[in-house]
């Protein structure tokens, strides 16, 4: 069974269609990149997974998410329950006007956890993971906005993590980042793939071979092409997805 099987999602914004009858199925523990050019549909999907396009007025879907075999949008499905075990992260880092500690320990706090040991376990183990325990682990006190761009990014990566997420949805999270943090936060998507299943929106097609297990191509709402990474770059099976992945448009 797929970690999240999409079936014929349509996505409308008022009358205007912008995922038309997309079906897609993540596996569990993979990396799936979502490549295209811009008004693809690409952040309505990863907002449809989560459900965070329902704070959008005039925003609705047709067709099934599930998650485990659970359809998120049935009506015994807890949203905040869904937004934990499914976080995003966006290509804007936005960190909370707090320390670096408390970003990080708010979600747990919220869940009802204030033993300061516990919270000091979490906040160790979410830095870590997303890679900037190293920069930070003095620093803890300090707030967060303290922080680079890439540290930030990699902060509110553990901001996620630290509410323990099955699936993890990254929005460009390193179209604002330097090469370095940006390696950095690859090398981070690597180890976290292991406990997590990811889907990323990457920054460049260059970014989507490097870090992603599965490719789906997305073309003005239209699903053109979806396989493994390896065959989607070296053999696709559609000419405009080979005329994107060499440039020729987008």
């Amino acid at each position: 069974m797929a970690k999240i099987s999409i079936k014929d999602l349509k996505f409308f914004y008022g009358s205007n269609e912008v995922i038309h009858g997309i079906s897609l199925d993540i596996a569990a523990n993979e990396i799936l990149a979502l490549i295209g050019p811009a008004n693809s549909g690409i952040t309505t999907l990863l907002r449809s997974i989560n459900r965070l396009y329902e704070l959008t007025p005039g925003a609705r879907m047709e067709g099934e998410i599930t998650l485990d075999g659970d359809d998120i949008n049935a009506s015994s499905v807890s949203i905040t329950e869904l937004r934990r075990k499914v976080g995003m992260v966006f290509d804007i880092p936005t960190p909370l006007p707090l320390s670096i500690f408390d970003n990080v320990a708010y979600g747990p706090r919220l869940s009802g956890n204030t033993n300061k040991q516990d919270l000091m376990v979490i906040v160790e183990k979410s830095l870590r993971l997303a890679a900037v325990w190293d920069d930070v682990k003095d620093r803890l006190s300090e707030a967060a906005s303290s922080l680079s761009g890439g540290q930030q990014q990699r902060l509110c990566i553990a901001r996620v993590l630290a509410l323990e997420p099955e699936v993890i949805l990254l929005d460009r999270p390193c179209s604002g980042l330097d090469p370095i943090s940006t390696t950095k936060l690859e090398g981070s998507l690597e180890e976290l793939k292991k406990d997590y299943t990811i889907v990323i929106a990457p920054h460049n097609t260059q970014q989507a071979v490097r870090v992603s297990d599965s490719v789906a191509f997305l073309l003005m709402g239209d699903l053109i092409e979806a396989g493994p990474t390896s065959e989607v770059f070296v053999t696709p099976k559609d000419t405009r997805t080979s005329d994107y992945i060499t440039g020729r448009f987008g």
